[in-house]
């Protein structure tokens, strides 16, 4: 059941950063360009991102990896399924970190975003 929540949650913010960014949000690149500062921030100890940004690599790796090809080899459909899921998920929990850092950053004025 939690993990149903934690899918549904990630595809609500998916939705809503798609959404967003016709509606004046962050833009991709925007949200794009602010991963390396947040990944910057996160190591250095200012930004709490680090157990949702070790997911999210641990998410890439999973896709990128050679393991993965075991489900595609054995179950072609469930395994290009698990992908997808796995793709979508990632996309949500981007948009969803990033869009959380940016406003951390106007909040907090640490760095000036121009």
């Amino acid at each position: 059941m939690a993990k149903t929540l934690k899918r549904a949650a990630a595809f609500t913010a998916l939705s809503r950063a798609l959404t967003a960014g016709s509606r004046g949000g962050p833009s991709l690149g925007k949200r794009l360009a602010a991963l390396p500062r947040m990944i910057g921030a996160t190591t250095r100890g200012e930004y709490d991102g680090g157990m949702r940004l070790a997911l999210m690599t641990a998410a890439t790796v999973y896709v990128v990896s050679p393991i993965d090809a075991v489900p595609e080899a054995l179950l072609w459909v469930v395994g290009l399924i698990d992908d997808a899921v796995m793709v979508t998920w990632l996309a949500g929990a981007m948009l969803a970190e990033t869009d959380r850092f940016l406003e951390w950053e106007r909040t907090n004025g640490h760095l000036v975003v121009k």
